[in-house]
C-alpha cells in the first residue's frame, strides 16, 4: 500500500456528502482544482456535478411529503416527531422511514415539543388546616380509630366517573363509597356520610386524607378530628 496523504484524515470526521461538496465548491472558487479536491475528500466527480445541478430544484414527490408532514405536525400541536410523522405517513399510504421524516422536519424546520414532566414540590411543612397526626403511623389498635378516604376515577366503557371511599385503617376495610361523574364535596361527603352511618356514628375518630378541603364541612358537623398528609409526599398516603 501506498503512502496516505494526510489531507485525507477529514474523512475521519465523517462528514455528510453535501457538507463535503459544499467545501470542494468553496475551495474551488479561486482556481479550477475541483478534480483534485474531489480526489482528495473521495468524492466522484460525477457526484459533484449532479448535486450542483439539481441542487435548488423541488421535487414534487418530496414537497408533497413535506406539506404534509408539517400538517401531520400541526395537528398534534407541535408534539409530533420522526416516528409518529412516519407512521401517520404510512397510514396515508407513503413508504416513509423515520430517517427520511427526520429529513422532512429538517427541511420544513420542525420540533417536536414535548411537554415536561411534572414534578410534584415535596412540602417539609406540614397543613396549616390540619396536622398529621399519624406521621405515617398506619397501624391501629381497634376499628373506628382512624378512617381515610380518597377519590380515584375508573372507566365505564363511555365516560370517566369518580369513585371516592372511605376505609376504616385498621382491618382496611370500605366502610364507605359514592360513584359521580365528578369529583366535588357532594361525592366525598356521600362516601363519608355511608361510613358515618353504617358504622354507628362513632366517637373519638380520627380521619386522615390529602389536602383536599371537600370532607372539612362534614367532618366538623360529625365532630370528627381532621388529619392532613403533606403536600406532594406520596408516603404519607394510606392508600
Amino acid at each position: 500500500m501506498g503512502e496516505r496523504h494526510p489531507k485525507k484524515g477529514y474523512r475521519s470526521l465523517n462528514a455528510r456528502q453535501h457538507q463535503t461538496i459544499a467545501l470542494i465548491e468553496s475551495l474551488s472558487r479561486e482556481q479550477n482544482i475541483v478534480k483534485q479536491l474531489c480526489h482528495l475528500f473521495e468524492i466522484p466527480r460525477s457526484s459533484y456535478h449532479y448535486h450542483l445541478k439539481h441542487r435548488g430544484l423541488v421535487k414534487p414527490e418530496r414537497e408533497k411529503l413535506r406539506q404534509q408532514a408539517i400538517a401531520i405536525h400541526r395537528d398534534s400541536r407541535g408534539s409530533a416527531g420522526a416516528r409518529t410523522i412516519a407512521g401517520q405517513l404510512n397510514q396515508l399510504g407513503e413508504n416513509v422511514g423515520r430517517y427520511k421524516a427526520a429529513s422532512l422536519m429538517r427541511d420544513a424546520g420542525l420540533i417536536s415539543n414535548q411537554p415536561r414532566k411534572h414534578r410534584y414540590k415535596i412540602a417539609n411543612d406540614e397543613s396549616k388546616i390540619a396536622p398529621n397526626l399519624l406521621k405515617r403511623q398506619f397501624n391501629v389498635e381497634a376499628i373506628n380509630q382512624v378512617w381515610c378516604g380518597d377519590v380515584t376515577y375508573v372507566w365505564s366503557g363511555t365516560k370517566w366517573l369518580y369513585l371516592a371511599v372511605v376505609m376504616d385503617l385498621y382491618a382496611r376495610k370500605i366502610v364507605g363509597w359514592a360513584c359521580s361523574d365528578s369529583p366535588n364535596t357532594d361525592l366525598t361527603c356521600a362516601a363519608l356520610r355511608m361510613a358515618f352511618e353504617n358504622r354507628g356514628r362513632p366517637r373519638n375518630l380520627v380521619f386522615h386524607s390529602d389536602l383536599s378541603c371537600h370532607y372539612t364541612s362534614l367532618l366538623w358537623k360529625y365532630q370528627i378530628t381532621r388529619c392532613m398528609s403533606r403536600r406532594g409526599n406520596c408516603w404519607g398516603n394510606v392508600f
